[in-house]
């Protein structure tokens, strides 16, 4: 196989629009299956873990290659749904060809549009494909409207549905003016209805007019009413789809492989393929910037866009071959140090089939690589390459887990360690001040299917709790103190005595103005330990206490009885003598987030972020009619944000989050945070 006969493409939709029948479709027509198989058989291709035949949907990316005409498809299909949001941000960072599948029955739905933003912005030609237009009381020129109105008048019909009686049966290819109708069996060539034929005429002219904008000679011909080549058609349309400005529609049903063989078709006549793309940006082992050409006469790299932790194979690196070949037996340089390549994979869902090489352009596996995991890059030693990581969402939601079972102690890290891996967005945690261990995700529904594969996988029994916010406490005044340790009781004794000021400071700091020898130098590290240990824990509810500086200004002491234990324990009791004297404070966790809406919910999101005590920093227009709002806020608002934001947004608003720092609790909350966290 050659790169240019290479076509990789992502198939993404709302959950339920059918992503995952089209791959059984697309499969069963270019005869790597012989049989399809249904979600609700649980026996498809690509949802061949427990949990998604459990589900019923997609929860992990899953590779089909197809062979067709000469040509290889490789179908990455990926999860619908948000929760797994990171696969479809790590395959769009490989890919240059994407099928948006769409229910004609629903029409455009939040994860439609969520897609489509995310394939616009990263450059990617789309194709659309409405799925079931099989389905009852389907109109298919009010589901076009809805899909131009809310996508982009870039959208535009390739072909248009045929039947009669309202009957959906096939449609008619508007590029070629063919029709292509299901005779109870397959999908085969047809004349077009009489009745639809103007309307297919028109459509034609549609896409001539499309065609004609990118060139001046074609421009000519069509106002001097010539016809087309269909050479002329694919060409120019080719140009429109990689640039962006066109996106393709064609009508079909999964069920019934109506426009399966059409979107075959399509991925070769209009997509590119890998050795099409511009060179690629990378830097060298130094950080220098330099440029990738996608061709096997380059040096080898590959990046990995997924992780798979498979319980019977071990950890599994989905790449895609960048450039040069990548073989068995190959040094690669990767995280800083060379691994041996001992076996290579093509992955047909859950089937491994050992190659022996994998060549620019293509997609394939890799196993048995030491602490390798998404966003990581392969290389050759001697032309280090480094592909800029994907960025993958934060985590925004965080449940507390508390084991039933101590015993299930050792079973419990390796087994986050695995779900770690194949979802970069989720993060692990122990508050060392809270003794909680936290599981961070995109969303609630998301840990919830955490917290369901360590009961049912991984056989760990466990319970979620709410998340301890941590605060702190500091000083807003100045207070001197007292700390005399003395216990004298025949023998060796202890003998320290101390005065010190407290004040407030940028940061917690020690230092000493003592005059004339009262407290001897060599005890001065001493009363500094006893002062940052008693930092450890404030008086008004036990927090960490910051941003205070205390000054060692006299003492006394015995030259038998003083040593550095007493000093140490008299700087403790100096700074309790003091603390409730400085006017101290609760601090409060602020975080910095970047709430990205569609621009009709902006006001009911800022209501509601004020209403969490929210400064609203910035709001900042983005593409397709959307917002970003930047927000300081304090962390105790929004454990539950990520629930809230979906339910103002109708599911379409996410946002990110980041620690900035503390600042005062509002006296009003203050005797409240007091109660509630005396016990730590």
């Amino acid at each position: 196989m050659k790169t240019e006969n290479i076509r990789n493409v992502v198939i993404l939709g709302h959950k339920g629009s059918g992503k995952t029948s089209l791959v059984e479709s697309l499969a069963f027509t270019s005869k790597l299956i012989s049989q399809k198989g249904s979600v609700e058989a649980k026996n498809t291709i690509s949802d061949y873990t427990p949990e998604e035949q459990k589900r019923g949907s997609s929860i992990q990316t899953a590779v089909i290659p197809l062979e067709y005409n000469g040509y290889k498809i490789n179908l990455l299909d990926i999860p619908g749904s948000d929760d797994f949001i990171s696969d479809a941000i790590g395959v769009t960072g490989v890919v240059k060809g994407a099928i948006l599948v769409i229910d004609a029955s629903v029409g455009v739905q939040v994860g439609t549009v969520k897609h489509y933003n995310m394939l616009r912005k990263r450059g990617i030609p789309t194709f659309i494909y409405v799925n079931k237009m099989d389905k009852e009381d389907v109109e298919f020129e009010l589901v076009l409207e809805d899909i131009r109105e809310r996508l982009g008048k870039e959208v535009i019909s390739f072909c248009y549905p045929l039947g009669h009686e309202n009957k959906f049966d096939g449609f008619a290819n508007a590029v070629d003016l063919k029709a292509h109708i299901y005779n109870g069996k397959e999908c085969v060539e047809a004349e077009i209805y009489p009745d639809k034929r103007n309307k297919i005429l028109e459509l034609h002219n549609t896409i001539a007019e499309e065609v004609a904008k990118t060139d001046d000679a074609l421009l000519e011909k069509f106002f001097n009413g010539e016809t087309f080549t269909q050479d002329e058609i694919r060409t120019s349309l080719r140009k429109g789809v990689l640039s962006g400005e066109l996106t393709p529609l064609i009508v079909g049903s999964a069920l019934k492989n109506i426009g399966s063989q059409t979107l075959l078709n399509m991925f070769i006549s209009y997509l590119p393929s890998p050795s099409d793309l511009k060179p690629l940006e990378a830097t060298d082992e130094n950080g220098k910037e330099k440029i990738v050409p996608t061709s096997i006469e380059s040096p080898t790299s590959a990046y990995v866009f997924k992780t798979i932790a498979d319980p019977y194979v071990g950890v599994v690196n989905i790449v895609k071959v960048c450039s040069g070949t990548l073989k068995v037996g190959d040094e690669v340089y990767v995280n800083g140090s060379t691994q041996k390549v001992s076996s290579l994979f093509v992955m047909t869902g859950k089937k491994m089939d050992s190659v022996s090489e994998l060549i620019a352009g293509d997609i394939g596996a890799i196993t048995k690589l030491d602490k390798v995991c998404s966003g990581d890059t392969l290389s050759s030693p001697k032309s280090i390459t480094v592909f800029k990581p994907v960025r993958y969402p934060t985590a925004v939601i965080f449940k507390a887990v508390v084991l039933k079972n101590k015993n299930d102690e050792s079973k419990l890290s390796p087994a986050l360690a695995k779900i770690q891996l194949e979802n970069p967005d989720f993060e692990v945690k122990r508050n060392n001040e809270t003794k909680q261990l936290l599981l961070g995700g995109v969303s609630d529904s998301y840990l919830a299917y955490v917290i369901d594969k360590l009961k049912n996988v991984y056989k760990i029994d466990l319970t979620t709790e709410t998340p301890k916010i941590v605060y702190r406490e500091s000083i807003k005044g100045t207070a001197e103190g007292d700390g005399r340790y003395v216990k004298q009781s025949g023998g060796s004794g202890f003998y320290g005595v101390v005065k010190m000021r407290f004040e407030p400071s940028q940061e917690n700091e020690f230092a000493e103005e003592v005059f004339g020898g009262a407290v001897p130098k060599n005890y001065f590290p001493a009363v500094e330990k006893g002062f940052f240990e008693a930092l450890n824990s404030g008086l008004l509810a036990g927090f960490p206490v910051i941003g205070v500086k205390g000054v060692l200004v006299d003492g006394k002491y015995h030259p038998v009885d003083s040593n550095e234990q007493a000093f140490k324990m008299a700087g403790i009791l100096a700074f309790k003598d003091a603390y409730m004297k400085c006017k101290p404070i609760i601090l409060e966790p602020i975080m910095k987030i970047f709430v990205h809406v569609e621009s009709k919910f902006t006001g009911n999101v800022l209501s509601d972020l004020n209403s969490r005590r929210a400064r609203i920093q910035n709001i900042e227009e983005k593409e397709h009619g959307s917002q970003e709002i930047e927000a300081l806020i304090p962390e105790a608002e929004i454990i539950d944000y990520a629930t809230q934001l979906k339910s103002l947004t109708q599911a379409s608003g996410f946002f990110n989050r980041e620690f900035v720092d503390y600042e005062e609790l509002p006296e009003y909350l203050k005797d409240k945070v007091i109660q509630e966290n005396k016990v730590i």
